[in-house]
C-alpha cells in the first residue's frame, strides 16, 4: 500500500492553489449536491427510452464563479440512471459539443457498439442510440467518455455520471434506502482564476489539489444520527484515495465495483483507484446532534504526514431507522479454474523511448486484434506491472474475481466481482472470468486516463460460442462516425 501512495498518489502540499482563490475554495462551505435521477421520455413493452444531449454548461463550482463544463443533459455530473435488472433501456444521445465523443457504460455487459468503443465516435451534430439490456445482477456502474487519445479530456471536462441497476434480491435485504442511499462521485480539479478548469495533457498521471464530491468542493452533508448507504465512485484521473473518517470509526464495506460482497467487511479505511466502486454503510446513530464527521484522504501521509479532507458529515437530527445491515449480503461463489482454464499474461510497461505506455510491448492499435476469447470460456489473466505506478485495470463486457496479489493478501473487499483491479508497483495480480454477454470487438486498458490516452489499450474480439450470445434479440443500431483511431503525434 505504502508503495501504491507514494508512486501513484502522492500529495502536493494540501493548500490551495493561488490560481483558484484562498478565499474562494475552502473546505465544507457548500453543501452536497445529489446528482438528478434520469428520467425516460417514452416507456413501451419493450424498453425505456431517454434522450440525453450532451452540451457546454456553465455550473457553479467554486463558490461565485461560473466554470465551462461539457456535460450530459447541462449537469456535472451527468444524472444518474437508476434501471431494473431485466429491463431495456435505450439511451439516445445528441452531440451538441464542438468534439467527437464516445460514451462507455463502464461494467455493463453490452451488444459491443453500445459498449463506448474509442474509435466508434459521435461526432459534432450526430445522434445515437446506445442499448443497455441490463441483465446483469445489481451494481454501481457508471458511464463516461472514451473517446480514442482524448477520454482524459472529455472526462476532466464533465462527462461523466452514475448507472444503478437494482434488482429485488437486493432490495429485499432492507439495506438504508432513497434519501438515505447516497452517490459520492469523487474527483479532482484545477482552476483559473477566473473559474475555468485548467485541464493539462499529461503522459503519467494527472494530480490536483481541488478535491470534488458530486461537483462540489470538499463539501458538507447534513445526515441524521441513523445509518446511511453510501456508492463510493472514484473517478478521478489518476489519483488513488485512502478513504478514512477522521476518528477513526468504522466504514463497513458491503459492494464492490459489480455489486453486494458475500458479508459486510468493517475496516477503517478504504483504498479506491480510478474507475473503481465501493458502498459502504456508515452509522451515525452514536453521534450527538452537532457533532461532525470528517471523510478525509489519507494517501500520501506516510509522506506528507497530514491527511486532506474530503468532505464533512453533520450530525444535525434523529430518525428512525428501520433499515437493517445483515451479516449475510450475497452469495459470491468462487470461480475455480477447470482443465479448460485458458491463460493469458500481460505485461505493463513503459515505453521511454517513445513516451507511452505499452501492454506486452505494444501500443494501442485499432486496427489490431489482440486476443480473441470465446464466450463461455474460462480464462485466468495475468496483469505484471513492470513499472514504478500503479495500473488499475479495467477490462470491458466482462465481471472477474481477483485470485491473488503478489505483494499481499487479496482485501475482503476485493472478494465480489470486480470489473477494475489496481495492480501495484512491481507486482502481479491474476484474475479469473468467464466470458458472457455478446460477441464483438472490446477493449482492456488501464484505468489512469493519462496512460489510457498514451496507448495503454487493448482488444479483443469476443467470438461466439455454439448456442450464440447469452442475451438473444437485443436491439442495437449501426455503429457512428469511423471506424479510425490514430495513434497521437
Amino acid at each position: 500500500m505504502g508503495a501504491v501512495v507514494a508512486t501513484a498518489s502522492l500529495l502536493p502540499s494540501p493548500g490551495v492553489p493561488k490560481q483558484a482563490g484562498r478565499s474562494r475554495i475552502r473546505p465544507f462551505r457548500m453543501r452536497l449536491k445529489i446528482p438528478p435521477i434520469a428520467r425516460p421520455q417514452r416507456v413501451t413493452a419493450d424498453y425505456d427510452f431517454y434522450d440525453v444531449a450532451v452540451r457546454k454548461a456553465d455550473v457553479e463550482i467554486v463558490k461565485g464563479l461560473r466554470t465551462r463544463v461539457w456535460a450530459f443533459d447541462g449537469r456535472f455530473p451527468g444524472p444518474t440512471f437508476k434501471v431494473k435488472r431485466g429491463r431495456q433501456v435505450v439511451v439516445r444521445r445528441r452531440n451538441r459539443l464542438d468534439v467527437p465523443i464516445s460514451t462507455h457504460l463502464h461494467g455493463g455487459e453490452v451488444p459491443w457498439r453500445s459498449d463506448g468503443h474509442p474509435s466508434l465516435a459521435i461526432e459534432p451534430g450526430e445522434v445515437y442510440d446506445y442499448v443497455y439490456p441490463n441483465g446483469q445482477e445489481a451494481a454501481t456502474l457508471w458511464y463516461h467518455d472514451h473517446l480514442c487519445h482524448q477520454t482524459s479530456r472529455n472526462n476532466y471536462m464533465g462527462l461523466s455520471g452514475l448507472y444503478i441497476i437494482e434488482d429485488e434480491d437486493e432490495s429485499d435485504l432492507n439495506l438504508p434506502k432513497d434519501r438515505f442511499d447516497i452517490p459520492l462521485i469523487l474527483q479532482d480539479r484545477d482552476f483559473r482564476p477566473n473559474g475555468s478548469l485548467r485541464f493539462r495533457k499529461t503522459v503519467d498521471q494527472l494530480l490536483d489539489q481541488i478535491y470534488l464530491v458530486n461537483g462540489v468542493p470538499m463539501p458538507y452533508l447534513k445526515v441524521s444520527a441513523r445509518k446511511y448507504r453510501f456508492r463510493i465512485l472514484n473517478a478521478s484521473h489518476s489519483r488513488i484515495y485512502r478513504l478514512a473518517l477522521a476518528d477513526g470509526a468504522p466504514l463497513i464495506q458491503i459492494g464492490s465495483d459489480q455489486g453486494l460482497l458475500s458479508a459486510p467487511f468493517p475496516t477503517t479505511d478504504l483504498l479506491i483507484a480510478p474507475a473503481e466502486r465501493i458502498e459502504v454503510v456508515v452509522d451515525f446513530s452514536n453521534y450527538s446532534v452537532g457533532s461532525s464527521i470528517v471523510l478525509e484522504d489519507r494517501a500520501g501521509t506516510e509522506v506528507t504526514g497530514v491527511a486532506k479532507p474530503v468532505m464533512r458529515f453533520d450530525v444535525a437530527s434523529v430518525e428512525p431507522d428501520d433499515s437493517s445491515l445483515p451479516s449475510i449480503l450475497k452469495p459470491v461463489e468462487p470461480l475455480l479454474p477447470g482443465p479448460g482454464t485458458i491463460e493469458r499474461e500481460f505485461v505493463l510497461s513503459k515505453d521511454f523511448d517513445k513516451n507511452r505506455w505499452v501492454i506486452n510491448g505494444e501500443a494501442f492499435d485499432a486496427q489490431r486484434v489482440d486476443i480473441k476469447p470465446r464466450l463461455g470460456d474460462t480464462e485466468i489473466w495475468t496483469f505484471r506491472n513492470a513499472s514504478s505506478m500503479a495500473h488499475p485495470m479495467h477490462v470491458h463486457l466482462v465481471r472477474f474475481q481477483i485470485l491473488d496479489r503478489s505483494d499481499g493478501p487479496v482485501s475482503p473487499g476485493e472478494l465480489g466481482w470486480k470489473d477494475t483491479v489496481r495492480v501495484d508497483p512491481s507486482a502481479s495480480v491474476r484474475i479469473i472470468m468467464t466470458l458472457r454477454g455478446f460477441s464483438g470487438l472490446y477493449m482492456y486498458h488501464c484505468h489512469n486516463l493519462a496512460h489510457e490516452d498514451h496507448s495503454m489499450m487493448g482488444q479483443m474480439q469476443v467470438l461466439a460460442a455454439a448456442d450464440g450470445p447469452a442475451y438473444a434479440g437485443s436491439r442495437e443500431s449501426e455503429p457512428p462516425g469511423s471506424f479510425v483511431c490514430n495513434l497521437p503525434a
